[in-house]
């Protein structure tokens, strides 16, 4: 049994549709200030994603971010979840990541994965075909740059002189895979320190996996994003706000996260969301129970988070489900969660 308290975190990909408009700077003033209280309140992580070339302005910039958000915190961690690291050199993506972790006296994980969406592939000058290796060989020349050995590197997708990577991480990062696919979740327990999920659906096929390769299940580490909101009347915040999960879902489609988007249909209303169950909505007793559950069954589970706001959504009306997380929500979860474990047989 692992007594290892689960994080509660906030998933910020900073997008800011022209459907409704705000300034770039308010936003991410705005977006600091919460992340500041947020910790006050008892929030443990703050997760950025990544993407390049979005009319919305869907953060390319994730570390300048982590790095204005670890001059705001204390405590809190910081991570990506996740950088497309193909489109990336992974030399920069080590120092990069070391600086960050230096600025923030170690809270910040490494969070990567394959990417998908061809037009930030072309623009870079990388094949999509190429993916997997450019993954792999990524992270491999990452940890070498962090262990600070001075040596060649070569590869079918890198070469690397030997030259010394400073500064040093002094707490060396984590470095998470997120997938979705089968051949993804397997390369991420092969080579990774943990295992970015979505919609807590692949948890079991990551742990079956860490087994195929020789390593403990309960040596499994899983960051979890959910794609549920928390609100006291769930439905009533669901029709204010839904027009805003459906242009983040679509927007996904169309870049082709679930598959070729010229035979993956866009979901046709807010409603049409739920039905498919690509968003949870929860009360508090609901959101209780079911993360609950979740952690309970999976100990592997260090990380939950949730959307902070939706694309376009203000940060105020985002800071409400936060208030109601971190006051109801997580004091709950964390009193059933430690009352059932002990319930367990040793």
């Amino acid at each position: 049994m692992n007594d290892e308290h689960c994080t509660f975190g906030l998933w910020y990909d900073f997008r800011n549709p022209t459907r409704w408009p705000r300034s770039f700077t308010d936003f991410y003033r705005q977006s600091l200030e919460q992340i500041a209280w947020a910790e006050r309140c008892g929030i443990g992580s703050v997760w950025l994603t990544e993407h390049h070339f979005m009319e919305d302005g869907y953060t390319p910039s994730p570390f300048v971010l982590a790095a204005a958000i670890g001059s705001h915190t204390e405590h809190l961690r910081i991570g990506t979840n996740l950088i497309v690291a193909p489109l990336h050199n992974p030399v920069r993506l080590a120092e990069d990541a070391a600086t960050v972790s230096l600025l923030t006296a170690g809270r910040f994980d490494l969070g990567v994965g394959q990417g998908y969406w061809q037009p930030e592939f072309a623009a870079f000058g990388r094949s999509l075909r190429h993916r997997p290796s450019l993954l792999e060989e990524g992270i491999a020349l990452i940890r070498q740059a962090w262990d600070g050995d001075c040596v060649e590197f070569r590869g079918s997708r890198f070469d690397f002189p030997a030259l010394p990577v400073t500064p040093q991480p002094e707490r060396t990062p984590q470095v998470l895979v997120g997938a979705m696919a089968d051949p993804a979740i397997d390369r991420a327990a092969r080579i990774a320190d943990g295992f970015l999920s979505t919609q807590n659906a692949h948890h079991e096929t990551y742990l079956d996996a860490l087994e195929r390769h020789g390593r403990p299940r309960d040596a499994g580490r899983i960051y979890a994003g959910q794609w549920a909101v928390i609100a006291d009347d769930p439905e009533r915040e669901w029709s204010r706000i839904g027009e805003h999960a459906l242009y983040q879902i679509n927007g996904y489609i169309g870049m082709g996260a679930f598959g070729p988007p010229e035979s993956t249909p866009l979901f046709d209303s807010p409603q049409a969301l739920v039905d498919a169950g690509a968003f949870q909505l929860w009360d508090a007793a609901t959101a209780v129970r079911e993360l609950t559950a979740l952690l309970v069954a999976r100990p592997q589970v260090k990380d939950v988070h949730f959307w902070a706001q939706l694309p376009g959504e203000s940060v105020d009306s985002g800071s409400a489900r936060i208030e109601l997380l971190t006051s109801k929500v997580m004091p709950e979860v964390r009193s059933a969660v430690a009352a059932a474990r002990q319930e367990v047989p040793a």
